[in-house]
């Protein structure tokens, strides 16, 4: 038996190759499935399965397109209902790969239709050896029940049952293979590492050592972060079945005066992915800013309208390239174009920009001390504003801004701030686009402002890697 594991970061979403002597399964594949069939080739094995978990909430998946690429049949489960060719799946049923038997159980929870794959490996013995198990287990934590409306408690009920009456009665060595990792939402308090086995999580996991099932609901019903918007369209993306990638559109470069064209439409949106300074700098009016090195498309499909087109600015035009891949993974599917020279050739066009300034720690530790009327706004999530926030900051996530940005005052200065200035520059771009002129992004965020000795160290912005959510 051989496993490979591919991990996307952001998204802190894991696939896998499983293969035997010959052949192999793909296990929750991401849409760009290039990297699936270079694994298979150096391995000289052959993909005959794409095995889903589930119907994933928080990105779109290649098997479609890795079943066009390979002629591999896709293994789903059945009460996902799918509406694509495939193979479809209940508890006791079971594959053949070369001396690999995958058994499959019904882990429902997470998601009304999940299901885990347990391996039992005949070449070594009769044993399970390994669960591919979705977002059912996790190492530290358990997937969240709580992305179907007035479904919670019963998928609260069900996932404790899915764990207790099934996964954690596998053997203790046996090991553990989750689809997601930290940084991921769909569940709370991931750990970093990426694999585990079932006796590791059976003596450490905090949420299966809730044995009290009314208890261990009540954990996970309550003060859950919040769910990006994406999370309700991408498992139905999958449910249909995603456009192939080979039909989506291109991004192609546009002239300044032909992108100015092209953005007066209605519905086409501008996304700026450079780093916050530049952004700040200068930008187009009214435009988007998501920083492509911060947790890009997480974000992107949370804050930007499903149903336009896009155009981008970037650095360097390899940047479309990459950002169009990371949009498709949340279907984002219609990028059409980015502004070739970006912001140096639209100034020499003669064509208006707007600015953000960037406020440095002690620049906004001045004017806090001061009280000069500044508005503070920490942009962070709950958790992390609940651990450490500068007094007297109001506290509204940045994706939250697209509707609650009548609660403050356009006549008045507004400084916004998140962990190092990514997300904070998205809830900017966000002001400015509902006419606040006097806005700043804080360069650094609580990241710097803390290193500066102005406030106490976040411990949740000192564990980049730790189980919760950040920007970056």
């Amino acid at each position: 038996m051989f496993i490979q594991q591919f991990f996307v970061s952001g998204l802190a979403h894991s696939s896998y190759l499983l293969g035997g002597a010959a052949n192999c399964a793909i296990i929750d594949p991401r849409r760009d499935v290039g990297i699936y069939l270079d694994a298979a080739a150096a391995m000289g094995m052959k993909i005959t399965h794409i095995l889903q978990t589930h119907l994933h909430a928080d990105f779109v998946s290649g098997h479609l397109d890795l079943a066009e690429a390979t002629g591999a049949v896709i293994v789903a489960p059945k009460s996902g209902n799918c509406e694509f060719k495939h193979q479809p799946v209940v508890e006791g049923d079971s594959l053949r790969i070369d001396d690999l038997e995958i058994q499959v159980l019904e882990t429902p929870g997470h998601t009304p239709e999940h299901l885990s794959y347990v391996v039992i490996d005949h070449a070594r013995g009769p044993e399970p050896t390994a669960t591919f198990c979705g977002d059912t287990l996790f190492v530290g934590d358990v997937g969240r029940p709580d992305l179907f409306p007035g479904m919670a408690i019963d998928l609260a009920t069900k996932l404790y049952g899915s764990l207790h009456d099934k996964l954690m009665n596998l053997p203790p060595f046996c090991e553990v293979y989750p689809a997601h990792g930290a940084g991921s939402l769909c569940g709370r308090a991931m750990g970093a590492k990426r694999t585990s086995t079932i006796g590791y999580e059976n003596l450490y996991n905090g949420a299966v050592a809730i044995s009290d099932q009314q208890q261990f609901i009540a954990s996970l019903t309550t003060d859950m972060p919040a769910a990006p918007d994406h999370f309700s369209r991408c498992s139905d993306i999958n449910r249909r079945g995603p456009a192939l990638v080979g039909t989506l559109p291109v991004p192609r470069p546009l002239t300044p005066l032909q992108f100015r064209e092209a953005m007066a439409g209605n519905d086409t949106l501008v996304l700026d992915v450079r780093g916050y300074s530049a952004f700040g700098g200068q930008h187009v009016p009214g435009s988007y800013h998501i920083d492509i090195a911060g947790n890009f498309a997480t974000f992107a499909g949370w804050v930007l309208p499903p149903e336009q087109k896009i155009l981008l600015v970037t650095d360097q035009a390899d940047d479309a390239a990459q950002a169009a891949l990371l949009l498709r993974r949340v279907g984002l599917d219609q990028t059409i174009g980015y502004l070739e020279g970006g912001l140096f050739e639209w100034a020499k066009a003669g064509l208006a920009t707007d600015h953000i300034p960037q406020l440095s720690a002690p620049e906004l530790n001045r004017r806090i001390t001061i009280g000069d009327g500044l508005v503070l706004v920490d942009v962070r999530s709950a958790g992390e504003y609940g651990a450490t926030h500068v007094s007297g900051a109001l506290h509204i996530p940045a994706p939250m801004l697209r509707s609650r940005h009548v609660e403050l005052d356009p006549n008045r200065d507004i400084a916004l701030v998140c962990s190092t200035g990514h997300r904070s520059s998205l809830a900017a771009s966000i002001l400015k686009q509902h006419g606040f002129t006097q806005v700043w992004n804080v360069a650094g965020g609580m990241t710097g402002f803390n290193a500066a000795g102005f406030a106490p160290e976040c411990p949740l912005c000192v564990v980049p890697h730790g189980p919760r959510f950040l920007g970056k």
